[in-house]
């Protein structure tokens, strides 16, 4: 689990503002490292399964990043989970 930088509290004078500003700089560019090594690391990884079934019905619980060959369709599907859409789409 990925560990992100935390803000310090309030600040009273212009020397503390110019040090929580300098502060501000460095943790976003922190959170931006990362946010982009868990992009990579997320968009390296493989598909869950690949299956190559006659239906996509005959997969009882898919999870998202599955892929399956329907034969009965001759398509390559991939299972979808999010919040508007949960199923399987074709990808050829």
């Amino acid at each position: 689990m990925a560990r992100y930088p935390e803000l310090p509290k309030f600040i009273n004078t212009e020397a503390e503002a110019k040090e929580f500003y300098e502060f501000i700089q460095q943790w976003g560019a922190a959170l931006i490292n990362e946010l982009d090594t868990r992009d990579l690391e997320v968009n390296a990884a493989p598909a869950t399964n690949i299956f190559a079934v006659v239906t996509v019905t005959e997969i009882g619980n898919p999870r998202r990043g599955d892929i399956a060959y329907a034969a009965s369709a001759g398509k390559f599907r991939g299972y979808v989970s999010t919040t508007a859409t949960q199923g399987w789409e074709n990808l050829n």
